[in-house]
């Protein structure tokens, strides 16, 4: 009897701890988005680690796909820039894995400029656990104007 109550005990604490890190990554990336939304640079940011690493897989019309290379400084200009709730990413349920102070999340979305669909497509994000929280380290997406759910 002891050993179930250790082995239950262990287990819940075990996924009510996974779950709290699971929180704890995802709401970085909602605060990202958030941030977007509000054209709120400062706060976008934030979310970022000193060395982060912003990239797009970009496939012109010849079909050879490219990597463009973005600084978050430049994002976060680009955000400024904006009037409030032009920029909406909405996201789709996703993946997060966790493994000490590495986080990893794939998250398909679909992004609206100013109220008009503009593009879809997948984000994968790569997080670091750093003494004041989780940080984007790397963001690299794919963006497409087909085979998007619910914007065809």
């Amino acid at each position: 009897m002891k050993c179930w109550f250790l082995i239950s005990f262990t287990l819940s604490t075990y996924l009510i701890n996974a779950q709290n890190n699971r929180d704890s990554v995802m709401q970085v990336v909602y605060d990202l988005f958030d941030a977007m939304r509000e054209a709120d640079a400062g706060k976008l940011k934030m979310c970022f680690a000193d060395s982060a690493i912003l990239q797009t897989i970009v496939q012109p019309r010849t079909g050879q796909v490219k990597v463009k290379t973005d600084k978050v400084d430049d994002f976060a200009a680009f955000i400024s820039r904006e009037a409030r709730g032009n920029a909406d990413e909405r996201l789709q349920p996703g993946t997060v894995h966790i493994d000490g102070p590495l986080a990893s999340v794939w998250t398909p979305y679909s992004f609206y400029y100013k109220g008009q669909f503009s593009h879809c497509g997948v984000n994968s994000f790569q997080l670091v656990r750093e003494a004041s929280g989780w940080k984007i380290q790397y963001l690299i997406d794919t963006r497409r104007k087909d085979k998007c759910p619910g914007n065809q």
